[in-house]
């Protein structure tokens, strides 16, 4: 999808190396701390078992970081208490509503009180099996904010589960996503 570029999930040295060529192409080579910025965004990814990491882009904004994984739960999540266990004081909206490939959806925007960024997590239920893939967008400096959440929006929008909902079938494989975007 235009403006997503997901990097490979290999290692946290591949991926650290791949993030960083994408945002120095972005950002150009002399900003100091993308390499730390790459290296913590990795790291957290593996850490965490992320299916996706990619790169949002958009020319009136500063790129942000799409993460997303598929979490298994107890049970099917329904998406009204979903947004009640996501809300809270850091919290500017919740919104629920539906992907354009039928999934309940549950959307919280974060800004922070003090500083600049924002963030903004997705979490889309799987009404058959009990798991939700939770997409996760982080803006460091928050400049096009509007931009990069709406891309991530239309490529989240697209998500589709696969498989029984079992580890093997919707636990990340090798280098690749468990959760992917595209249409029924």
């Amino acid at each position: 999808m235009p403006g997503v570029t997901p990097v490979a999930l290999g290692s946290p040295e591949r991926t650290a190396a791949e993030l960083l060529t994408v945002l120095r192409r972005l950002k150009g080579t002399r900003d100091p701390g993308l390499e730390v910025s790459a290296t913590q965004a990795a790291e957290l990814a593996h850490r965490h078992g992320a299916g996706l990491l990619a790169v949002v882009e958009h020319r009136d904004a500063d790129p942000a970081l799409l993460m997303a994984g598929v979490v298994a739960v107890d049970r099917p999540a329904d998406p009204d208490e979903l947004g009640f266990h996501l809300d809270g004081p850091s919290i500017r909206e919740v919104t629920r509503g539906e992907t354009a490939t039928g999934y309940p959806v549950v959307i919280v925007e974060r800004i922070p009180v003090a500083g600049p960024g924002a963030q903004l997590q997705v979490v889309v239920s799987d009404p058959d099996q009990p798991r939700i893939a939770v997409f996760t967008l982080h803006s460091p400096t928050g400049r096009g904010w509007l931009e990069v959440a709406g891309i991530a929006g239309r490529f989240v929008s697209g998500v589709r589960f696969s498989g029984d909902g079992t580890r093997s079938a919707s636990g990340r494989p090798p280098g690749g996503t468990s959760g992917r975007s595209g249409r029924r």
